[in-house]
């Protein structure tokens, strides 16, 4: 039996699978040999102590709550962003897309500062609602959930909004109107009509929003300091302020467990979604 040829293409994928596998697999084995690894050998003394303590529980259910919040903020207004920029033309467009894409251009450290000066007592916002008469005296909105909340949504609302408009716009849009000309409802036609054609981009958008909001480090520590502890901020204190490699390497784990989970759920249901293919 003859040796099984291999396509030539394929070895064009050979520089990136060794780099891949230098700068991130090898990596990534030791974070996780380091999280079982103790003074004595192995041990999960380390998953013990972030699963079983109550504040480390407190911590990983804090990231959910970011993540989720996140995302649901996130597609609430970038679901409607979406469509009015694939419905768009001409210059409106242009102007729309820019208005999605220059953020993304944006260091998240300036972003974030930049949602602190706006928050803050002496900012514009404050100085805004007092010159209205709003308010009689500075409100305190740095440092509450309600501001991390809202420098998060802006920060990764354009992972939203780009995955449901790269579907929208190959939609065709006469399908509504075809939908109306035979009764349908408004709310028939986004249920039955518009939501399902939309829902890869959904999806592929609520799975990459979800799996960056859970792992922020920079927003939460810039907006909420310490007194908000995410798995990211106690993996970094664990590495560089503790020096305990195994909490960190741990935390680290449970982290890419919950990412790896959403990844591998989202990529089940675009699979259903596009009928097994």
């Amino acid at each position: 039996m003859s040796a099984r040829r291999i396509d030539p293409l394929a070895l064009l994928a050979l520089p990136g699978v060794v780099f891949l596998g230098v700068v991130f697999l090898l990596p990534l084995g030791l974070l996780l040999w380091s999280s079982v690894r103790g003074a004595e050998g192995f041990t999960l003394a380390g998953y013990w102590r972030v699963l079983g303590d109550d504040y480390y529980r407190g911590v990983i259910l804090a990231s959910l709550q970011l993540g989720l919040v996140t995302t649901f903020g996130a597609l609430l207004l970038g679901y409607p962003a979406a469509f009015a920029l694939a419905r768009a033309r001409g210059t409106a467009q242009v102007v729309l897309f820019a208005l999605v894409f220059l953020p993304l251009t944006v260091s998240i450290i300036v972003k974030s500062f930049g949602w602190g000066i706006v928050l803050r007592r002496d900012g514009i916002l404050n100085w805004a609602m007092l010159n209205l008469g709003l308010i009689e005296r500075p409100v305190r909105m740095i440092f509450t959930e309600g501001a991390l909340y809202a420098g998060m949504i802006n920060v990764f609302l354009p992972f939203m909004v780009l995955p449901i408009f790269s579907v929208v716009r190959m939609m065709d849009p006469r399908l509504p109107d075809a939908a109306a000309t035979l009764g349908a409802s408004p709310w028939f036609r986004f249920t039955r009509v518009t939501l399902p054609l939309s829902l890869p981009g959904v999806v592929a958008g609520v799975s990459l929003v979800f799996s960056l909001a859970v792992a922020a480090y920079v927003t939460p520590s810039l907006l909420m300091g310490d007194r908000y502890m995410t798995m990211s901020m106690v993996m970094a204190k664990a590495f560089l302020n503790l020096r305990d490699w195994q909490l960190g390497a741990a935390m680290a784990a449970v982290l890419l467990a919950v990412a790896a989970a959403v990844v591998v759920g989202a990529s089940v249901l675009q699979r259903r979604l596009g009928g097994g293919r």
